[in-house]
């Protein structure tokens, strides 16, 4: 461990638990619109086995479905629930709301449609004090139910559909800028001040990195994964990921120096997509290119038959990139605007 890391570890940083003792734990949900999920997550929760009591705690925000009543039902079969209000609606906030709430040592970060692997908990809390880090995760995994969501699926966990994060296309056991979700060392958070609740996305990569500068480390486990379920539909899906490339760019614009390679070669997505798209209607205008043009038809009609899901993994690929390069050149050229009137709809 550098130095520079010194400044900031988790409490447990050199302690064998399982001889010194296992410090507590809470798991925090931020939940909106998650009835037919919730249910799965918390007996996913619920079910890890780790050595002492834990509690559960579920922010919920307004939402359109049953979720509130899931989660006071799911309060009510057992104690290790409990259930906070969270009026402003973003996640940021849910996740402070649920924080304030609990008093673990140890905070464990679980989303309202994700499922954690057996022994999630323990194998994290455990890297955490033989590491020092200050947070853990591991494999983001998807755990598709449709023939659409098979495709997003290969489409997020390839190296051309997300740039190659390591939480997605998997890795070492070492120290990384950011990993999925996240189990925190209390004090460590305390002390950079949590979640921002200005950012809709991205806020737990802007975590990350006030974590990072102050000196403690993001550690990526491979042997700690989370389950999800991907987006069902294209317009989904291209939301998603314009949303993820609009904050992407307000993150940025606060910390310039955590932009990546990778990031900055994905903003260009957009224009390179119009620029193909010019080209092809300028060639649409001669015969020789309107012949090739009908070849590469009529080639993807045959790719089609053979291999229908490769044609519909490529089509989602493109869609991913194309939307977070418009939301993140959209994010920089107008840096602001639209936080500032989503922030004003969720507090309304």
């Amino acid at each position: 461990m550098s130095d520079a890391s010194v400044a900031l570890t988790a409490a447990c940083s050199g302690r064998d638990p399982a001889q010194q003792g296992w410090p507590s734990v809470s798991v925090v949900v931020p939940v909106r619109n998650e009835g037919p999920h919730l249910e799965r997550a918390v007996a996913s929760i619920l079910a890890q086995e780790y050595p002492e009591p834990f509690d559960v705690c579920l922010a919920v925000a307004p939402s359109d479905d049953d979720t509130a009543d899931v989660a006071a039902r799911l309060a009510a079969g057992d104690d290790r629930v409990a259930v906070v209000a969270n009026p402003v609606g973003v996640t940021p906030a849910g996740l402070n709301a649920a924080i304030a709430a609990t008093t673990g040592s140890i905070v464990v970060r679980v989303d309202g449609h994700a499922e954690l692997s057996g022994g999630y908990i323990r194998r994290a809390v455990e890297t955490m004090c033989r590491t020092g880090a200050v947070n853990v995760g591991g494999l983001q995994v998807p755990r598709p139910e449709t023939p659409f969501e098979e495709a997003v699926a290969a489409a997020t966990t390839s190296w051309l559909g997300t740039g190659g994060a390591t939480y997605r296309v998997g890795g070492i056991d070492g120290p990384v800028d950011t990993v999925y979700l996240g189990v925190f060392d209390r004090a460590a958070g305390d002390a950079v001040g949590w979640f921002d609740e200005s950012l809709i996305r991205n806020q737990d990569y802007e975590l990350n990195i006030r974590l990072r500068t102050a000196g403690g480390e993001v550690w990526f486990d491979p042997e700690l994964s989370v389950g999800y379920r991907p987006r069902g539909d294209w317009r989904a899906l291209a939301t998603q990921y314009f949303e993820y490339g609009r904050w992407k760019a307000e993150v940025v614009r606060r910390h310039p120096d955590s932009l990546r390679m990778r990031q900055a070669g994905a903003a260009l997505a957009a224009p390179l997509a119009a620029l193909g798209t010019l080209v092809v209607l300028l060639t649409l205008r001669r015969r020789q290119g309107r012949n090739v043009c009908v070849a590469t038809a009529l080639t993807g009609i045959l790719v089609w038959k053979r291999r229908p899901r490769a044609i519909v993994t490529a089509a989602v690929i493109a869609v991913i990139q194309v939307s977070w390069s418009t939301g993140f050149l959209a994010g920089a050229l107008a840096p602001g605007r639209r936080e500032s009137r989503v922030l004003a709809r969720a507090h309304g």
